[in-house]
């Protein structure tokens, strides 16, 4: 038994949401997600709460994973998600452009992205190598973000490169004298 499926995911006043043919679309203050489940996986919407049931033992797998993005899409449509990088390293830095974003992280060229449709990326007001991604959808904003740090990894033996804030670099000593 699914101990996360068996939970039900209550709807706020602010959030509508409407399933129709294995497709459940939920509607909030700062968007709209829809997502199309599995058809051994029911989905049933009573008054504030939305609830998953497994159909056969083969959808056990899909319970617990359908219930948690529903879930995800719920708290994204009220709350939204935000992953916040840090640029460390001399001469490091990027830039917003509209719905770009360039990158100067030691190479000889600078970085071109372009951001996905549906989220947000600003620079910090205060701190000048931090960046924030916002939106609405977890897996987009999570994805979008790794993409960046993976362009340049912090390296461990002086920290440089992209990181998440927050995370911790182990870091390693260099060559040592004999």
């Amino acid at each position: 038994m699914s101990r996360i499926g068996k939970l039900p995911v209550a709807l706020s006043d602010k959030v509508e949401a409407t399933l129709s043919n294995g497709e459940i679309k939920v509607k909030g203050p700062l968007g709209e997600l829809s997502f199309t489940h599995a058809s051994n996986v029911e989905v049933i919407k009573e008054e504030n709460q939305i609830t998953v049931k497994p159909l056969n033992d083969d959808a056990k797998a899909l319970w617990g994973t359908t219930r948690a993005i529903i879930n995800n899409m719920v708290v994204g449509v009220t709350e939204g998600y935000k992953k916040s990088l840090e640029i460390n390293g001399v001469g490091y830095k990027f830039e917003v452009q509209g719905q770009k974003l360039v990158l100067s992280v030691g190479f000889s060229h600078k970085v071109d992205m372009e951001v996905p449709a549906g989220l947000k990326v600003a620079a910090d007001e205060k701190l000048k190598n931090t960046i924030h991604i916002t939106g609405t959808d977890k897996q987009l904003v999570g994805e979008f973000a790794a993409k960046i740090r993976a362009k340049k990894k912090p390296e461990p033996y002086k920290g440089k490169g992209i990181k998440y804030v927050g995370e911790h670099i182990r870091r390693k000593a260099g060559k040592t004298g004999k």
